[in-house]
């Protein structure tokens, strides 16, 4: 995926293939095979091009985040808790972070938080 979201258009095999070869040997079969396996489990999109497929993400790197971290949030049996113990582990960076993240998103009225973006995390 980071392949994918590195690039942010739609990519071929043989992209990612010739961008994963410059750190490692890797076969195309299993580029292709990774990339239909995101593609079934719903983080990528595709679409024909010719004899190949082009691959986009589905959702930024960013909403992926977002949704999981929704996701633990909403699947939490005490999510008061679940939500210090993740504040703990903040640097005082990613602190400051959040205060200013918190202070540019408007509130919402119903709660929806809607970006326009994929709000659930794709299945695993």
């Amino acid at each position: 995926m980071t392949r994918v979201w590195q690039w942010n258009r739609p990519v071929t095999v043989r992209e990612v293939l010739d961008d994963l070869r410059t750190e490692r040997d890797i076969a195309y079969t299993t580029v292709m095979t990774v990339l239909d396996k995101l593609h079934r489990k719903g983080w990528l999109r595709r679409e024909q091009a010719g004899r190949a497929y082009r691959y986009e993400a589905v959702s930024s790197r960013e909403a992926y985040t977002a949704a999981l971290m929704n996701e633990a949030w909403a699947t939490s049996d005490n999510p008061a808790a679940a939500l210090v113990h993740f504040f703990g582990m903040m640097s005082p960076e990613q602190r400051e972070a959040l205060r200013d993240a918190l202070r540019v998103v408007p509130e919402q009225v119903d709660g929806s938080g809607d970006t326009g973006e994929t709000s659930e995390p794709p299945t695993r």
